[in-house]
């Protein structure tokens, strides 16, 4: 193809070639307009050393070159991301497979295999022999012999304290006696009775309240077989003599008075009760039946306390 007329063709490819005044279609002539990437017209061409010996467009190079490290700094990003995302993809994948695992091994009941499938667990299991904590010890079992019964005796440990509260009764405690002699200490058909069954030792005590006196007679035996043939053999003559001074007067020496016999244990115990005004007792007098009633339970609760304290210090 020609442009103008006449001359030799301008080849744009080949260096030296004389250039051409360009002719458009309109049929004016020009210089051609030529525009780089960008879209901007540059001064210079790019080539322009290559056809006339100018300089080359070092601007033009330099935002082609950039363009370039733009393009290949974006891939980079590019692939980064991408490579990060299938790390984090594969990570996801492996944590719901291990997931996938946990609940595969957590079935449910249904999955399991029926009772008669699941082995026992008895054959692994050790089996020891039944066991069973000792039996308390019994503290009538201290005080029923004068082999285990041990523990120091005497008015003061029996009956501690100088006075007794009983519900809202308080007893003023009087004077107390200690012999082996248990005879010296009864009336009537009880010194025979004490003498026979091996009475070794007996010990009194006498409570006051409001015109009325008690006395306490324990005595001692070496079993309880002993002390249970006294209380078995006692009558109504059977009777400890009553025990006055420290402020109480003499009483049931003369007068009527009541009295009751029991025992436990190694012991037998017994009591004495009347006025002190020396007034005899009758079905009508309650005080001194209340009494009376008193101070034996309180002989009888001592001497069980006796045997707990024993069979406390024996269990530990």
């Amino acid at each position: 193809m020609s442009f103008g007329q006449g001359g030799p063709q301008w080849d744009p490819w080949k260096p030296n070639t004389p250039q051409q005044p360009w002719d458009d279609q309109s049929g004016r002539t020009s210089q051609p307009s030529w525009e780089d990437q960008t879209g901007r017209a540059p001064q210079q061409q790019p080539w322009a050393g290559q056809f006339g010996g100018q300089a080359p467009d070092w601007a033009a190079l330099a935002d082609a070159s950039e363009t370039r490290n733009r393009r290949r700094r974006l891939l980079l990003i590019v692939g980064a991301a991408v490579a990060t995302v299938g790390v984090g993809a594969a990570v996801a994948m492996a944590v719901v497979n291990a997931d996938g695992d946990s609940q595969a091994s957590n079935k449910p009941t249904s999955g399991l295999p029926a009772t008669a499938d699941i082995p026992s667990d008895t054959a692994s299991t050790p089996s020891f022999a039944p066991t069973s904590a000792p039996p308390p010890l019994d503290p009538k079992d201290f005080i029923s012999s004068v082999k285990k019964d041990t523990a120091p005796l005497s008015p003061e440990t029996l009956f501690p304290g100088t006075q007794l509260t009983m519900g809202e009764r308080l007893y003023k405690k009087g004077p107390t006696a200690d012999t082996k002699n248990c005879a010296s200490a009864a009336k009537n058909t009880l010194p025979k009775i004490l003498t026979d069954n091996g009475c070794t030792r007996f010990l009194r005590v006498t409570y006051s309240k409001d015109g009325i006196a008690v006395t306490v007679g324990v005595a001692v035996f070496d079993t309880e077989a002993q002390a249970t043939k006294v209380k078995a053999t006692a009558d109504k003559k059977s009777i400890v003599e009553s025990l006055s001074g420290g402020g109480v007067p003499t009483f049931c020496r003369a007068a009527i008075c009541r009295s009751t016999t029991n025992s436990y244990g190694r012991y037998a115990y017994f009591t004495i009760a009347g006025f002190t005004d020396g007034k005899n007792v009758t079905t009508k007098s309650t005080a001194v039946f209340t009494t009376g009633d008193d101070l034996g339970e309180f002989a009888f609760r001592q001497i069980r306390r006796r045997g707990e304290a024993q069979a406390s210090a024996a269990s530990q």
